[in-house]
């Protein structure tokens, strides 16, 4: 079999030829750009073609479809792919290392999903950042606030109309920036800062707004998304997450293999007579993760269910909260897996069988 294996990297990538009935190989550099790369895939007519996951894999994988090319794309944080001791590590190196494991079916992949999906993932985690920019926009105005030993309401008072306006007063915002900057004395800096930090807060907002009316109306074209939100405490944020990420249910056979594509399950250390369980691998998608635990701490006053859940596990034992909210996260996330797999709406006596 006669495999390409690719090392993308940002401006330029590295092409192995590699015959994988007598190891003969050879190199090329070539830009990592499209037309590049299907002039090479043509040129060098491969059997397969292996890439590593990032930010380009996407595209290539497009491109090799498009060319009916059989294409490996391969995760390169699996336990597998590490090569212990290695002392050299340059991009013929990651390249010839991705046509070995292929040609003895050896490479550990991850399944790329179509480029709509891709798409909706990519405005979802773009969300994420934005209001992660928000939050750093709200502590750097705090911070101004705290060095001028102004004090400002806690929590989100601060930030209802009534706490903005009084952050707008505390700034003196004028009409015309120059101007406003102008009037400044340099005992008065901090003003003109807190003036730019409430310009960016609103323009936050704004684009926030902007992404999740558009994440809001694809969603409603989803009908794995309106079945999940038919469950108590889940909401459009963790709704459409768990749809987009997830994305097929069926390429999960069991529950765990759910839980551990999130990260969800324990590390295992196994030796001889040792056989103890660590915190979670933390492997998967963080934001998804991170959304099903906050969604349990907030389930946890109004769901039923996942107060018995965390009650149970923690045990009355406070050292045992984060283990709690833990479990409590990953059987959410199976049930939504269950309700996307077998095409149903929540069902609270299923719930109680269980």
């Amino acid at each position: 079999m006669k495999i390409l294996a690719i090392d993308l990297g940002k401006v330029k990538s590295v092409a192995c030829d590699y015959e994988s009935e007598t190891a003969a190989h050879r190199f090329e550099t070539v830009r990592t750009e499209p037309a590049i790369l299907e002039e090479l895939f043509r040129r060098r007519c491969p059997d397969r073609v292996v890439i590593e996951v990032g930010p380009a894999a996407g595209w290539v994988t497009d491109l090799a479809a498009r060319m009916n090319i059989e294409l490996q794309v391969a995760n390169p944080s699996h336990q597998g792919w590490r090569w212990r001791g290695i002392k050299t590590k340059t991009d013929r190196v990651d390249a010839v290392k991705l046509a070995q494991l292929s040609s003895v079916n050896q490479l550990p992949q991850v399944e790329l999903p179509s480029k709509e999906v891709r798409e909706w993932r990519s405005l979802i985690h773009y969300r994420q950042s934005l209001v992660a920019r928000r939050t750093m926009i709200k502590n750097t105005i705090r911070s101004i606030l705290t060095r001028q030993a102004i004090s400002m309401p806690s929590g989100k008072r601060a930030w209802t109309n009534a706490g903005r306006k009084w952050l707008e007063n505390q700034a003196c915002v004028g009409d015309d920036p120059a101007e406003f900057w102008a009037k400044l004395d340099p005992t008065e800096w901090w003003r003109g800062q807190l003036a730019e930090e409430l310009r960016q807060l609103r323009e936050a907002d704004c684009s926030i707004s902007s992404v999740e009316k558009k994440l809001d109306a694809y969603a409603a074209t989803k009908q794995h998304v309106k079945r999940l939100r038919s469950a108590p405490g889940i909401g459009p944020r963790l709704s459409e997450a768990v749809v987009a990420i997830i994305d097929d249910p069926h390429r999960f056979k069991k529950g765990r293999q759910v839980a551990a594509y999130a990260g969800l399950v324990p590390r295992v250390f196994q030796s001889g007579q040792m056989d103890r369980k660590g915190s979670i691998t933390g492997a998967g998608n963080r934001y998804l993760r991170s959304i099903l635990v906050e969604v349990s701490w907030l389930g946890l006053r109004t769901n039923p269910w996942m107060r018995q859940v965390f009650d149970r596990v923690c045990r009355g034992c406070p050292s045992r909260r984060k283990i709690a909210i833990v479990a409590v996260a990953r059987r959410l996330l199976i049930w939504c897996w269950a309700m996307m797999r077998d095409d149903e709406d929540w069902n609270p006596r299923a719930l109680e069988a269980a």
